[in-house]
């Protein structure tokens, strides 16, 4: 059997109840630029690949994500502490990145995103021509 120790759980899981309402599932995320791309990880514990949905729109991405219970339907539970149903997530994209090239992988309930830094807003070593020709300096 197993023992709740948090006085207020069970106060929670009434107002899911009464209120149908859930306490707010954060889906957490780190992010960075390596190099060329920006990396960007999502924590996705427990959610089955397929129901991971990611589009841009203008420069926005939207990350969609369901976890469903895993206790079968009708059976009583006990504790109910790990959130599930529908969790999304918008992140603004600038105008620098690449969206045509986004990658994505699923892995240990982590789903990691590579975005390109777009070739045009890469840095670039401008060739400078004409005027004189170069001169040694003697020193």
């Amino acid at each position: 059997m197993l023992m709740r120790t948090d006085p207020f759980r069970e106060f929670d899981r009434l107002t899911q109840q009464v209120f149908g309402a859930a306490r707010p599932a954060a889906m957490q995320m780190d992010a960075y630029r390596a190099g060329d791309d920006f990396v960007v990880h999502f924590d996705l514990p427990g959610i089955d690949p397929e129901t991971i949905a990611l589009d841009v729109e203008r420069n926005v991405l939207n990350v969609h994500a369901e976890r469903r219970s895993p206790a079968p339907e009708g059976a009583e539970m006990i504790v109910s502490e790990r959130p599930t149903g529908a969790f999304t997530r918008q992140l603004f994209l600038g105008e620098t990145l690449d969206t045509e090239r986004i990658d994505a992988s699923y892995d240990a309930g982590v789903l990691t995103l590579r975005i390109p830094v777009a070739e045009q807003a890469k840095p670039r070593r401008i060739q400078i021509t004409g005027g004189s020709k170069p001169r040694q300096l003697n020193g």
